[in-house]
């Protein structure tokens, strides 16, 4: 076990239909073969024993993150035993490998499973290349099995076709000399349905067998995918309740005579605590955890043993109990390869069930203290020579690290830099341009001051600007009212945010208050809110610059998409580098914005 490890032990097929809709097939199962290891469940006296250790290796929000993370992207958190925390350096595709390996070692029945996000929002290794690197690693991690998450529609379903089953890219050709081959495990999304024929787009579930034994994985993402893609991206697809959906599906497993099941959900919950090892069973089971994935789990059918999820980026192992008032194990392991989840399913084979009370798990982190594996290594030296030409131009200087996605305040830096940048190009678009909106969802790292690799301190390369805003979305211009403005910027503490906040970063200008003292719109101060000073009328025609995915209402702004007049600019990461290039030099670095335009009371 590794040392940086926590254990938890409770106390008691392939992409069927594209949008234009394909018919559904049956659920894909696997038989794998025979391990050369002995088979450890065989008593002394040379018969079976009743039940068999079946270890199961799950993982989730990947996103492409071949190479090690850098700022707060590749550290954990680690809590330690005199209550204070230490952050721990983490991830990386080459010592997840070794990490993987060295874990299924004396397992003579192992599974490796995933929980959504392997793709999408990547780095400019795999993203330049339409994350045909993720998917190529993957199949050398000898992943069995995952879930799609959101992301894996950022693209659209056409798209996550020819990533399962292979073909070269219909707009820009094959990358190598060979065509791509696709995944060679089965992404499922049991929930994702064709709107024209009401069928699965993707298999529902997989059947895992070996020596009798079976388990059964339905996999969903979560039903508010909608709401966090592009239109385009879903367009054509329906995504159905997790619960419903998970239950259908374990009475067809029932029925085909599987009674084990593990549920791959992209889904997740916020522990009490970020460190990787906090306990979230305490002061009693799953007290310790809130989410989403805390009224899934206890409304899954008592017939799911498991459940691995994702989503949130957070590190937990809980017990949380099913209807039947039964605790069961629900897993996370962070995001980007910085931890993987051990589980051991204990199986009986008398009545192929899992024995809940012997269930055990724990997070692991994956750590770089351990030899790199040579054919990652390979991997991603290719795909890095690839993109070499692209990725290590500098586009830009800093003087400090900008924090963003690792930013502990709901005003980042990096997020009113990017909105500055934004309001800067709707400008030369429309000089009368007043102001701009990102998303915090779409800063998907931190601006890292230490240099990546040979271009020195301080230098942004555009693969590091890449790696912030990877979604090629557009600079949108639009016209609101004072009134939607003022409403948009409630929508973030309200509605489908109530429970999670999404605080939009603005550029330079706009201010207010945010009260979290107070609940729902209220705690957006009216009165506080300011443009240059004065405040905002809500009669008044604003000319508002953000991104299309925020011009379509994603994110819950349903505001932000009754907006008029619209013109649609270059991409946010041009305009970025742009004003990267025009504001910064060498011997004139940028240093991270103070962060204090929306005053936060607590």
């Amino acid at each position: 076990m590794s040392p940086t490890s926590q254990r938890r032990k409770p106390a008691t097929s392939r992409v069927l239909a594209v949008a234009a809709g394909i018919a559904t097939v049956g659920a894909l199962a696997v038989a794998v073969p025979a391990s050369a290891s002995p088979d450890t469940s065989v008593a002394a006296h040379g018969k079976k024993s009743r039940t068999v250790d079946v270890q199961l290796l799950s993982f989730n929000d990947l996103h492409g993150n071949l190479e090690p993370p850098t700022g707060s992207s590749g550290r954990v958190s680690e809590l330690q035993a005199d209550g204070t925390t230490k952050t721990v350096d983490a991830g990386g595709v080459e010592y997840l490998a070794t990490h993987l390996r060295q874990a299924r070692e004396g397992n003579r029945y192992s599974i490796t499973a995933a929980g959504g996000d392997m793709i999408g929002a990547s780095p400019l290794i795999s993203g330049l290349f339409h994350d045909e690197p993720t998917i190529e690693a993957l199949n050398k991690l000898e992943l069995d099995v995952t879930s799609v998450g959101n992301h894996e529609f950022d693209e659209g379903a056409k798209e996550l076709a020819r990533l399962q089953n292979g073909g070269c890219h219909p707009a820009e050709g094959c990358y190598e000399d060979t065509e791509f081959k696709g995944a060679e495990f089965p992404y499922l999304a049991a929930n994702v349905t064709n709107e024209k024929t009401g069928r699965p787009i993707l298999d529902p579930y997989f059947i895992w067998k070996k020596d009798g034994i079976k388990i059964g994985f339905i996999g969903v993402t979560l039903e508010g995918t909608p709401n966090i893609v592009s239109a385009e991206g879903v367009k054509g697809l329906k995504f159905h309740d997790e619960v419903e959906t998970i239950n259908k599906y374990t009475k067809v497993l029932e029925r085909k005579g599987v009674k084990s099941v593990v549920a791959l959900i992209h889904e997740g919950g916020s522990p009490a605590s970020s460190a990787y090892n906090y306990d979230c069973d305490s002061p009693g089971a799953g007290d310790g955890i809130s989410g989403p994935v805390v009224d899934i789990a206890k409304n899954l059918s008592p017939q799911v043993d498991a459940l691995v999820t994702g989503h949130t980026h957070q590190a937990y192992v809980c017990t949380i109990d099913d209807p039947a008032g039964k605790p069961r194990m629900v897993t996370s392991a962070a995001s980007f390869g910085r931890l993987y989840t051990d589980t051991t399913l204990t199986y009986d084979r008398w009545t192929g069930n899992i024995v809940r009370t012997a269930v055990d798990s724990a997070n692991h982190v994956v750590t770089r203290d351990v030899p790199k594996a040579q054919d990652m290594t390979q991997l991603v030296t290719k795909w890095k020579t690839l993109a070499a030409p692209v990725a290590g131009k500098a586009v830009g200087h800093i003087s400090a690290d900008i924090p963003g996605r690792g930013a502990t305040t709901p005003e980042s830096p990096l997020g009113d830099l990017i909105a500055d940048a934004q309001l800067e190009h709707a400008k030369s678009l429309d000089p009368e341009a007043d102001l701009a909106l990102m998303n915090p969802g779409g800063i998907r790292s931190d601006l890292t001051y230490a240099a990546s690799g040979s271009e020195g301190d301080g230098v942004v390369t555009y693969g590091e600007a890449y790696t912030v805003q990877p979604f090629s979305n557009t600079v949108n211009l639009l016209d609101l009212t004072g009134a939607q403005l003022i409403t948009a910027l409630q929508q973030q503490v309200s509605g489908s945010n109530a429970a999670s906040p999404k605080i939009l970063q603005i550029s330079e200008g706009l201010t207010y208050t945010l009260d979290m003292t107070k609940s729902g719109a209220d705690r957006v101060v009216v009165d506080s809110i300011r443009l240059n000073g004065a405040a905002i009328d809500p009669a008044a025609t604003y000319r508002v610059a953000m991104n299309n995915f925020l011009a379509g209402g994603g994110d819950g702004f349903g505001a932000l998409a009754q907006g008029t007049n619209p013109l649609v600019g270059s991409d946010d990461l041009a305009a970025f580098n742009a004003y990267l290039a025009a504001h910064s030099s060498p011997a004139a670095p940028i240093a991270p914005p103070a962060a204090d335009r929306i005053t936060v009371i607590k």
